[in-house]
């Protein structure tokens, strides 16, 4: 668990004359306890989940007349058995329970207090025909579909405006079956934007948890406008050439644990996000408070984590800790544009293991989609407080990329005791523009924009301040 005494948290680096020694006390005891508040705030959010106690009713698929030969579409006989279990809602909730057999389905409806049961041998089955998954409006703070503008199609497993919803079992399988997707989305086929596995939207107390997710179209996981979201044992897979998959993406969304997962995607492995240019700006909700630790993520061509782009609501209060990065693009990525307006501030990144990583880290102020031409090119992002620690990476290519904006430079970027074993033959394993930072005990040595030691120092008295002498925000 990362503590005050194991994580550094943003602290400026601070001057004081000699004869002063009790202001410089008074002011590092208001630091530590900021740093110490800010700590408890990020380290409980995996300390609380929730426990599953057996639901009072319990039914089987069966019982609607599903048929698990992976050919019979079943998603009348889910909808009529959810339909049937909402009764119970006041009564404790209900239980769907899934056997062995392999289930086919298109879209369908979650409802409150309802536990999806996955007993192990079975499997549900995205159809691969889309008229089975139904079409709806973008969400909100994206103004329209990620890929196509306009609609999208819906997830296969939902919930909107829930409380009080589990989807888990004993190995059970989701399988998205994502290759037609894959291919009609390479060939700029598709009319409207991918499906996603499984998607929350505006709900809280959820859980998903013991399956395994396979083939989604895009997403796997995908908490949007939702709160107190567990995610854990959970394994996810895509093929490495699936273009843009992703597993876990809590968007514009709080309160939030994603712990003891192995996951491997085409693109990002876990991606946080928060609305697009003005339509996330205008949406306002930010995801923060987001607490990610032991998981092992791999990610062919994008990111093992990635902040960002879309992340116009802002990004904050995030702890990542024991994590292990192995055969991917990039290892921790900080991704924004100019239009996006929001921020990513308040991110500590703790005790990581890193293998065959092109980029370990990268920041990129560079992203430049918007969805459409009415956004504000003044709308400039804010990336500061970065914290990056305790980290040991071998064949690595290039250490670090910081790339921030001219206008808008990332400060307070801080890296210690790192270790990376870089197996290219560049004389540069950093490159940095437009950021600036802290860094003590980092091999190989970060550029100049990142070198500036971490430490207190007594030549003379002046405000806080950070590396380019303007007034620092705690």
């Amino acid at each position: 668990m990362c503590n005050l005494e194991s994580c550094h948290f943003y602290i400026p680096i601070v001057s004081f004359p000699s004869q002063f020694p009790f202001v410089a006390l008074l002011l590092l005891l208001q630091l530590s306890n900021a740093a110490k508040i800010i700590g408890e705030e990020l380290a409980g959010q995996c300390d609380s989940k929730p426990t599953l106690d057996p639901r009072p009713h319990s039914v089987s698929i069966l019982e609607f007349g599903a048929v698990g030969d992976g050919k019979t579409l079943n998603t009348i006989a889910f909808q009529n058995a959810i339909f049937y279990l909402k009764s119970f809602a006041d009564k404790g909730g209900a239980q769907l329970y899934v056997p062995p057999g392999k289930w086919l389905t298109g879209s369908i409806n979650l409802t409150s207090h309802l536990t999806l049961f996955l007993e192990k041998g079975a499997v549900i089955l995205g159809s691969q025909d889309p008229s089975h998954w139904e079409l709806v409006n973008p969400l909100p703070s994206y103004g329209r579909g990620i890929e196509v503008p306009g609609k999208r199609y819906r997830s296969l497993i939902n919930g909107y405006n829930l409380q009080d919803v589990v989807i888990t079992g004993d190995d059970g399988v989701i399988d998205g079956q994502g290759l037609v997707w894959w291919n009609w989305f390479s060939s700029h086929s598709l009319n409207y934007s991918r499906p996603h596995l499984v998607e929350f939207e505006d709900s809280q107390y959820v859980v998903v948890s013991n399956l395994t997710f396979l083939n989604t179209p895009a997403y796997n996981i995908h908490p949007v406008y939702c709160s107190n979201v567990y995610v854990y044992n959970i394994s996810v897979s895509a093929p490495s050439e699936s273009p843009y998959t992703v597993g876990i993406v809590p968007d514009s969304s709080d309160h939030v644990c994603i712990e003891g997962c192995n996951i491997a995607t085409g693109y990002d492995a876990i991606a946080l996000k928060s609305g697009w240019d003005q339509y996330g700006i205008a949406y306002g909700r930010p995801s923060k408070n987001i607490h990610i630790r032991r998981v092992h993520l791999q990610s062919s061509s994008g990111s093992s984590i990635a902040f960002g782009s879309e992340m116009s609501g802002g990004i904050s209060n995030v702890l990542v800790e024991h994590v292990q990065l192995n055969n991917s693009f990039i290892g921790i990525q900080f991704r924004t544009a100019k239009g996006r307006g929001g921020y990513i501030k308040g991110i500590v990144v703790s005790d990581v293991e890193m293998e065959n990583i092109s980029t370990a880290f990268s920041a990129s102020g560079h992203f430049e989609s918007h969805p459409d031409d009415e956004f504000d090119p003044n709308a400039l992002p804010i990336v500061q407080d970065i914290t990056l620690q305790n980290v040991r990476g071998t064949n690595i290519k290039i250490a670090g990329n910081f790339s921030g904006i001219q206008e808008s430079p990332f400060t307070s970027i801080y890296l210690s005791n790192i270790t990376f074993s870089i197996n290219s033959s560049s004389s540069t394993s950093w490159l940095c523009s437009d950021v600036s930072g802290f860094s003590e005990s980092v091999i190989p040595p970060p550029c100049s924009d990142l070198s500036t030691p971490y430490s207190i120092s007594s030549s003379a008295a002046s405000p806080l301040v950070n590396s380019n002498g303007k007034t620092a925000v705690l």
